[in-house]
């Protein structure tokens, strides 16, 4: 079952597992955009809130696995899991959202018992991300920092953006000594040398610093992702306006704009988009290692990779529990997907100083 299949980015998903000759259950709650999805693609549907687990551990009676891609997660992944845990059957998602991936952990033993595989973040968020991670720590054992960072080009979706307008004023996010760390929106700026060239990067609050926790065992963790220096600056100018009642009003407004656009990246943005990731760790003696990857956009990226994983888990090949991409299938699993190139090298210097 995809749910949320009629989003931007279940709707891509939907349509590639179709031309690949499978018949996916398509669902979420619109009844009318559903059945107009099925009808189109020749897929069975079945429409029903997220309101109560019982009711949807009755939409799973026949279900194998659930690739769920309907947000904000933050408010709808929790329920999935429950009635897909109720259910016995494994769960997926395409979030990038630190608290839904930090709930699947929180089920580990729960989905341990359910004898079922519970892997939020199948996307690019955190696909490519979390295989470097595990590529960097696998080069540098016992590292204790490791700093991740990407810079994408393809636009966003409307749901994307709506997932960063409602989470903005939240503030930042780390993790330090193994913790999770609220720090102030844009908290650092670093300078980073990626393959396609040196773009300035600002700290936010992305699944690694969840997942690669996880993966890695790593206890320090910041990721980035790329900014022009003025955006930098006119986010921090703005920080102390977040928290106050005005900023809901704000919040609408901006939503209702994202409204107004298109849904997301149009097919030729999408095909030509690209991703460029970069990482480093450290350990305690100052030794460091560093890597990058080239590798598709994230909306042709996650279409391939979230139906990768459920190719895996449905051949039985996921792990009883709470997992990460890298952790199930290993750091090169980012490597079996088309124009993906990881690159490794030692670095002898010691770590730039973020600002």
């Amino acid at each position: 079952m995809i749910y949320g299949a009629t989003g931007y980015t279940g709707d891509l998903i939907a349509r590639e597992a179709v031309r690949r000759g499978q018949r996916p259950v398509l669902a979420g709650r619109n009844r009318d955009k559903v059945e107009k999805l099925g009808h189109e693609l020749g897929c069975p549907t079945r429409v029903f809130g997220l309101d109560s687990t019982e009711s949807i551990a009755g939409n799973l009676r026949d279900v194998a696995a659930v690739l769920h891609c309907a947000g904000p997660f933050s408010a709808t992944a929790e329920p999935m899991m429950d009635a897909c845990l109720a259910s016995c059957v494994p769960y997926l998602d395409i979030t990038g959202e630190v608290d839904v991936i930090e709930a699947g952990a929180a089920r580990d033993g729960r989905a341990r018992s359910a004898g079922i595989t519970l892997m939020p973040a199948v996307g690019f968020d955190v696909v490519p991300s979390d295989c470097l991670a595990a590529t960097l720590a696998a080069a540098l054992p016992g590292a204790t920092q490791l700093e991740l960072a990407f810079h994408a080009s393809g636009g966003f979706s409307r749901g994307t953006a709506k997932t960063m307008v409602e989470n903005l004023h939240r503030g930042g996010r780390i993790r330090r000594g193994g913790q999770l760390i609220s720090v102030p929106t844009a908290w650092q700026s670093l300078d980073v040398p990626f393959r396609s060239g040196k773009r300035t990067c600002v700290s936010i609050p992305w699944g690694d610093v969840a997942s690669a926790y996880y993966t890695t065992g790593i206890g320090d963790i910041v990721v980035y992702t790329s900014m022009h220096p003025s955006r930098i600056k006119q986010t921090r100018f703005v920080r102390p306006l977040l928290g106050i009642t005005r900023w809901t009003i704000v919040q609408r407004f901006l939503k209702d704009m994202i409204d107004r656009g298109a849904p997301g990246p149009a097919q030729p943005e999408r095909e030509s988009s690209r991703s460029s990731l970069w990482g480093r760790v450290a350990d305690f003696d100052g030794r460091q290692v560093t890597a990058t990857l080239e590798t598709l956009g994230g909306y042709p990226l996650t279409v391939l990779t979230a139906l990768a994983v459920v190719d895996k888990v449905l051949a039985g090949l996921g792990p009883k529990g709470f997992s990460t991409p890298a952790r199930a299938f290993g750091a090169d699993f980012i490597c079996s997907f088309p124009h993906t190139e990881l690159h490794v090298e030692p670095v002898a210097a010691p770590a730039a100083a973020a600002t």
